[in-house]
């Protein structure tokens, strides 16, 4: 299904139309600051699977991103954070930005990895955080890649994406054509902070 929700004034019947599918173990593609997205419902086993196997990843390996709509409920996945670090989140998120932080007990099994960490997103998107607030739970999430890696374009064109994805996922989301950079990767876990990806968030000042 391809479902046009308005990012000035998302439609609270859409809106809470997408959080029933994930709730179900539905896998959608939704509207960022950056990239367009593929997310599930973390909590839910074989959704995560579904998606694992719809974007060719290893839940144990791959880092998803855990999408969250404020910095309110990342204590209850993450460990505590640094003065240093939560000033940081604070700063720039919501925002283009992914920050890598140890994550408790309270993550799923089915990520255990020997990192234990988590890739904390807020994305600066009203149809991404009504979403999210309305589900009550992150959102696992990827961002979309073509899967025949012709050509750039499509990752910002949700009628593109939904000619290679409708079959695959249960709603994509039309929120707008989206972007092609991805988000600032940073990770927070080392002593010291360190770049692991430089996309659309400016690092200069930031630290």
């Amino acid at each position: 299904m391809l479902l046009k929700i308005y990012p000035e004034n998302p439609n609270p019947r859409e809106i809470s139309k997408v959080v029933n599918c994930l709730k179900n173990g539905g896998i959608i593609i939704y509207p960022t600051d950056t990239i367009y997205g593929i997310g599930c419902d973390m909590h839910n086993h074989k959704a995560v699977e579904r998606m694992a196997e719809i974007t060719r990843s290893d839940a144990k390996k791959t880092h998803f991103s855990f999408i969250f709509n404020d910095l309110s409920h990342i204590s209850d996945y993450a460990k505590p954070l640094s003065n240093t670090v939560f000033k940081l989140l604070k700063r720039t998120l919501p925002g283009p930005y992914t920050f890598i932080v140890e994550a408790n007990n309270n993550v799923p099994k089915i990520f255990d990895n020997k990192k234990r960490t988590l890739g904390i997103r807020i994305p600066d998107n009203p149809i991404t955080k009504a979403i999210v607030s309305e589900l009550g739970s992150p959102i696992l999430s990827k961002s979309v890649k073509d899967l025949n890696e012709d050509f750039l374009e499509f990752v910002t064109d949700p009628e593109l994406i939904y000619e290679q994805y409708g079959e695959l996922v249960d709603i994509i989301i039309d929120g707008g054509y989206g972007g092609l950079v991805s988000s600032t990767i940073i990770n927070c876990v080392e002593p010291e902070f360190e770049v692991i990806r430089e996309g659309l968030g400016p690092i200069d000042g930031i630290f």
